[in-house]
């Protein structure tokens, strides 16, 4: 089998997580790691390592004063990154530059035609706006890739497609009124869960009225209910044409996640994956990249990972 898939996975990526308890620790990568090695599918594809992304380059999407506040705390080593669910911690500058950078990497990779695709467990970080931090997320690196995928490589239409059960708020509303970035995300309520956004009635704006999809799911929503909803994201794409697909895949959405009240199975992470690598194929010259997102609970996001990963693997021979 052809390795069309590179895995991102190392020391770097694994060091970024918040000490003292919090859900978002550094054992993450290791619980994926285990899973993915029992099911051999490292054997399958081209594993790489992160870099530490540049300030230039972190700054394609975030401000200057955030990337220098997060400096800036970074080496104090201790104090609040957000309003207070993203604690600083020595070298959490660096940590979340390397997850910038393993994005980086990933999409040279696959813009050079060294690989069809990639999944970066550790990465997906989804609440980090422009200016500030959020819900665990220090930069957003789905949000530089797509800068970049513009600046540097002149791939205008994008699609960001998110099943992490919070929504992504981080990346709906810097491109609200993009008219060349199709949004579609499937979330819980957010009348019942942070951030509180993602109604149904958010569209878009201005010149990208119509390009946004978000369908807010009612808690205890399992299988049936996601695959009715996946067919309205199915149709969202083709209706639209992008031309690169970013995937976030968080894992918080399965049943039995600390901090959410979904209910699906890691089979809707893994359709969901096999059906982007379908689209991809059939739209963006099979470019697409998926990121790990949330998930708290260490068996569910090594499931659920494994499962896109898999999918990710044999998404060209279905």
């Amino acid at each position: 089998m052809k390795q069309e898939v590179a895995l991102y996975v190392d020391e770097g990526l694994g060091s970024y997580g918040f000490p003292d308890g919090h859900p978002w620790g550094t054992d993450r990568q290791d619980a994926f790691w285990k899973e993915a090695t029992r099911q051999k599918l490292d054997k399958a594809a081209v594993l790489r390592g992160s870099r530490a992304a540049t300030v230039d380059e972190i700054e394609r999407f975030h401000g200057d004063q955030h990337v220098q506040r997060v400096h800036q705390l970074s080496d104090r080593g201790y104090g609040s990154i957000d309003a207070g669910d993203t604690p600083a911690f020595p070298g959490v500058f660096e940590a979340s530059a390397h997850v910038v950078g393993a994005a980086l990497d990933g999409l040279q990779q696959v813009m050079t035609g060294e690989v069809l695709r990639t999944f970066q467990p550790i990465g997906g970080l989804h609440h980090a706006a422009r200016n500030n931090a959020a819900g665990f997320c220090v930069f957003n690196d789905c949000g530089v890739v797509i800068d970049t995928l513009r600046s540097q490589y002149g791939i205008k239409r994008v699609a960001y497609v998110d099943i992490d059960v919070h929504h992504g708020d981080g990346l709906y509303y810097p491109y609200e009124s993009d008219p060349d970035l199709i949004y579609a995300d499937i979330h819980e309520d957010g009348r019942f869960l942070y951030p509180g956004t993602g109604a149904d009635t958010e569209r878009g704006k201005g010149p990208g009225l119509g390009l946004k999809l978000n369908i807010p799911m009612q808690p205890a929503s399992g299988d049936p209910q996601f695959m009715a909803a996946w067919e309205r994201v199915e149709a969202h794409l083709r209706q639209h044409k992008p031309e690169f697909i970013v995937f976030q895949a968080g894992a918080d959405s399965i049943a039995g996640d600390p901090l959410a009240h979904l209910q699906y199975t890691p089979a809707a992470h893994a359709h969901a994956a096999q059906r982007l690598c379908v689209l991809a194929n059939e739209m963006c010259q099979g470019r697409i990249m998926g990121f790990g997102g949330g998930g708290y609970n260490r068996n569910n996001l090594a499931l659920g990972w494994c499962g896109v990963l898999n999918a990710f693997i044999h998404g060209s021979e279905k």
